[in-house]
């Protein structure tokens, strides 16, 4: 829920990614468009306020008597967004090779729909169906979003709605700032590295410098990579994302989400870098794998100011398996992210075979994988051992093994392969993930075809440990 300049009112406690980058990208997002009462907006263009283009969001505003008073968003990841390879999450090297781009555009205007908004895209996606499916259930997310926030305004009045909103927002900078005042001033140093793009570059650091005094917090990246080749680029509001989400971590658990929370966090992030990529830069795999580096990064410069509040490094990707088929007698598109291990901290050993920071997704049941797509899994386990030692343990990564009953493309969008999540205090890093096919090991970003009674494995990283034993 925003308010009617687009700063952030309300969000779920869900998915740290989506929701950090709209948080940032709203403001300036709703000052480009000439809302009417019962439009609804249609976006994923990455560069006017999305993430990568499989995150599409849908924007309504919420008219009081003929005024603009709110605006109520989702924003939903859908596994076709028509791109050439399933899953729509490809090795690409620029953006249209991604899938179908959609600037703001009116999926519904003044109450009426508009079909032709979504035209390019259903003539791209393998299943229209389901596509269709996905985007009615996002219109029906807006509309009951309208009717309850409609509901509490007549209920406090419209004034006093927006009045209460300012308390909220200023309740909140107060509890931002106090959590913020226990970071000793000062600057604090981390660089890390992404294991590579998918397109021959290794090695790309993320450099930040966190600058600290009483009037709140500077994230400084001058250092980072420029951005590259492959698609591990991102817009700056992913950067913003991870930033957002680090920080929140130190504050209260009762900490409303909304705009004032943010207020003393600035981002300083250089044009055509990694982290502030230019069009048309490919960006698949900058919203959920260079968030994660980014979130290490911050957590790890955090930890020489803080270096009993913060953990290890946790297993740094969300471990992306895109998978389908375009066959006619049966087409499909998948798509599911991995947990692994989650970094020890002073106060205990890491949790094991988990999603950490940025994605905070559920697995995706055996059952409901086995039932509705030529799939089985051959095995889905802890990875015993996999996480560093220490004082106290890093969590333990997973395995999960998947034969395909048909032939089929699959593409693995992963990072920690080369450099392994960092202890912490003198603990261990964690093992470095694995991917495979048939015994036969694959990089950590790959595209491959794969034939009936192949098997897939993805064995992905344990964290970091925490002290010296």
């Amino acid at each position: 829920i925003f308010d009617a300049g687009g700063e952030l009112c309300a969000q779920a406690a869900h998915i740290p990614v989506h929701l950090g980058s709209m948080a940032y990208a709203m403001r300036d997002l709703v000052g480009t468009i000439d809302w009417r009462d019962g439009d609804m907006i249609v976006l994923n263009d990455p560069y006017l306020g999305g993430t990568h283009l499989p995150d599409v969001t849908l924007i309504a505003p919420l008219f009081v008597a003929g005024e603009l008073r709110a605006f109520v968003a989702n924003r939903a990841h859908h596994a076709d967004i028509g791109a050439a390879s399933p899953g729509s999450m490809p090795i690409s090297r620029r953006l249209e090779e991604e899938g179908v781009v959609i600037a703001p555009t009116r999926l519904i205007a003044a109450g009426e729909p508009q079909p032709a908004a979504l035209a390019p895209l259903f003539e791209r996606v393998r299943v229209r169906r389901i596509v269709e499916g996905d985007f009615s259930a996002q219109v029906s997310a807006n509309r009951v979003g309208l009717a309850r926030l409609t509901a509490l305004i007549e209920t406090y009045g419209a004034e006093r709605y927006e009045a209460l909103l300012g308390a909220v927002n200023m309740a909140g900078e107060r509890l931002a700032r106090a959590a913020l005042a226990r970071i000793p001033a000062g600057e604090y140093r981390f660089r890390d590295v992404l294991d590579d793009d998918g397109c021959g570059n290794v090695d790309l650091p993320i450099t930040v410098c966190i600058r600290v005094d009483e009037t709140g917090v500077v994230c400084d990246f001058g250092g980072t990579a420029a951005q590259t080749e492959g698609n591990v680029n991102c817009p700056v509001s992913v950067a913003a994302a991870a930033v957002y989400y680090a920080f929140r971590c130190l504050m209260p658990r009762d900490t409303p989400a909304c705009a004032g929370i943010f207020r003393p966090i600035r981002l300083e992030v250089p044009e055509g870098c990694l982290l502030n990529a230019r069009r048309p830069a490919a960006v698949a795999a900058g919203n959920v794998e260079t968030s994660t580096r980014v979130v290490d990064a911050v957590l790890g410069a955090l930890a020489q100011a803080l270096p009993e509040a913060l953990p290890a490094a946790s297993h740094g990707s969300m471990n992306n398996l895109a998978m389908g088929s375009a066959d006619p007698g049966r087409p499909w598109d998948y798509y599911e992210t991995l947990g692994g291990g989650m970094g020890a901290h002073a106060g205990g050993a890491g949790l094991s075979a988990v999603q950490t920071h940025m994605t905070n997704t559920l697995n995706t049941p055996i059952e409901t994988l086995e039932m509705t797509y030529p799939l089985r899994v051959r095995r889905y386990a802890i990875r015993r051992g996999s996480g560093g030692g220490g004082l106290h343990g890093g969590g333990d990564g997973l395995v999960r093994d998947y034969e395909f009953l048909a032939p089929a493309s699959a593409t693995i969008l992963g990072e920690r392969r080369r450099n392994r999540p960092w202890g912490l205090g003198g603990g261990e890093a964690g093992a470095a993930a694995e991917n495979s096919i048939n015994e036969v090991t694959l990089p950590g970003k790959v595209q491959v075809d794969v034939q009936a009674g192949d098997v897939l494995s993805i064995a992905t990283a344990g964290a970091g440990g925490y002290g010296a034993c």
